[in-house]
């Protein structure tokens, strides 16, 4: 038994056969539709973010499995705000998150954040906020962060 494995990365729910995929799976021999097809239907729900996808292919057995990676947290951050890009210098703020909005952020990249809790999961996310210019509920992520770690916010 060999397997290949092929990396590629694709807009939510836009793969198709051809670049990255289509190329390399043809002289696999596999049934490249249904593929694309399960690369469509487990990133769908980023649509407009790029997604790293890989998928393997056992060369006997034409049978593969597909595995789905996180996008990263400043394309889901800037998913939830509406906007295309962050800030350009330190000073300027491109937009402001909910905490609310920040939660769905960490649910999808839960498996991709360290921290033990919830909390740790929140500040890791508030952190890349800052470096984009973004603040939360109206305050500056660091204080936001402050008031994590003194328990004035609660989670």
């Amino acid at each position: 038994m060999s397997e290949v494995k092929i990396s590629g990365l694709v807009e939510g729910g836009k793969a198709t056969g051809g670049p990255p995929f289509g190329p390399a799976l043809g002289p696999l021999g596999v049934n490249i539709n249904g593929i694309i097809a399960e690369i469509n239907s487990k990133t769908g729900q980023y649509a407009g973010i790029k997604i790293p996808v890989n998928v393997f292919v056992d060369t006997g057995t034409k049978a593969f499995r597909i595995e789905i990676g996180a996008p990263p947290t400043s394309a889901l951050i800037l998913k939830e705000l509406g906007i295309q890009s962050g800030a350009k210098t330190k000073e300027e703020t491109v937009g402001n998150i909910t905490i609310d909005q920040i939660k769905n952020v960490v649910k999808a990249k839960e498996t991709s954040l360290y921290g033990k809790d919830l909390a740790d999961k929140v500040k890791q996310v508030i952190g890349t906020c800052n470096s984009m210019g973004v603040t939360i509920d109206g305050q500056k992520p660091r204080e936001v962060i402050a008031k994590i770690n003194k328990g004035e916010l609660k989670l």
